[in-house]
């Protein structure tokens, strides 16, 4: 008898730290714009689906390829998404019956060097995830390496000062389902509903090239490659078209880390052929004269473009797929 109250103590227990832990994540864990791409990408169905780094997110407009192609879209790519968080994406998307006939895939040749970093970009995907077979799958392949704060306490890298002063609003558009986008803006780029952020243009005369690194084939990461093999597969086994793409750089990028850049196409044009998929490539030289490379027309050497020029290559982009998906 004294084992048994022992027991539902100890599950009495659990049930109330869940219970607060629930709390405090509704109430600070912040709404990200990825909180809208996922709930939009899991409820609505698309032709096309890009998905990717931050050069899909600021450099593809769907609805600009649409007026092209004709192709509702939406954009899923953004900063820290490496190959493990696009496959569980897609996985999502089929697990909740949105299967898009094809998804356009951003290629950064950089991430592949590196592993899936620790902090909230390990939540930034997961955490938006309904329940589903997909999200316990990916808490098993990527929050169970991590801090143990990341998984309880999934709110501890925000600033308090920040989380506090979104607090109502928090609590207001999570219990009401609010997925507005308004909010979702700044002095330097806006987030516009098909998951394109528009960046503002920047005076090109205060761009470095720190932080920026030269690609070298050695250096790719097997768990990498492993999941962009698993992301053709499940396209593959699905019937939806899978297409990669590399986004335009600053012609001074290109030129500073030529080898690296030469070594990164050799690399993905190999591995995309032996997959059996389409590979566009806008810094080799097939398709370097199709589109500008002119500093002025981006927001730093890393390559990310200012809207209208995003807007024009989504364009361009559009016609691109339609001849390449044809041939």
């Amino acid at each position: 008898m004294h084992n048994f109250k022992k027991g539902l103590r100890m599950i009495l227990i659990l049930c109330i730290s869940g219970g607060i832990l629930f709390a405090l994540d509704f109430a600070l864990y912040p709404c990200t714009f990825m909180r809208n791409d996922i709930h939009t990408v899991s409820t609505t169905q698309f032709d096309d689906i890009y998905m990717g780094t931050s050069h899909g997110k600021m450099d593809i407009s769907p609805s600009e390829a649409q007026k092209v192609n004709g192709r509702t879209g939406h954009n899923v790519c953004v900063g820290g998404e490496y190959a493990v968080d696009t496959y569980y994406i897609a996985r999502l998307m089929l697990e909740k019956g949105c299967k898009p006939s094809r998804i356009i895939y951003e290629v950064s040749p950089g991430y592949f060097t590196m592993e899936k970093e620790e902090g909230n970009n390990y939540l930034l995907f997961y955490h938006e995830f309904p329940l589903s077979r997909a999200k316990l799958d990916y808490f098993r392949d990527t929050l169970l390496k991590c801090n143990f704060r990341t998984m309880l306490f999934p709110w501890y890298e925000y600033p308090i000062s920040y989380e506090l002063s979104h607090l109502k609003e928090n609590v207001r558009k999570k219990w009401s389902r609010d997925y507005d986008t308004e909010d979702l803006k700044s002095d330097t780029q806006i987030y516009h509903e098909d998951g394109f952020i528009e960046r503002y243009p920047v005076d090109s005369a205060s761009f470095t090239m720190d932080g920026l690194s030269e690609f070298h084939p050695e250096d790719v990461c097997e768990t990498n490659m492993i999941y962009l093999e698993k992301l053709i597969d499940l396209c593959r086994e699905n019937e939806i078209t899978f297409v990669a793409v590399t986004t335009p750089l600053p012609r001074a990028t290109l030129e500073h880390f030529a080898d690296g850049y030469q070594a990164a196409d050799e690399y993905f044009s190999a591995f995309f052929e032996e997959q059996g998929v389409p590979y566009v490539n806008f810094n080799n030289q097939k398709y370097f004269k199709t589109f500008t490379h002119k500093i002025e027309n981006y927001t730093d050497f890393d390559g990310h473009m200012n809207g209208e020029t995003a807007k024009a290559f989504s364009r361009l982009l559009a016609e691109v797929l339609e001849r390449v998906c044809k041939s």
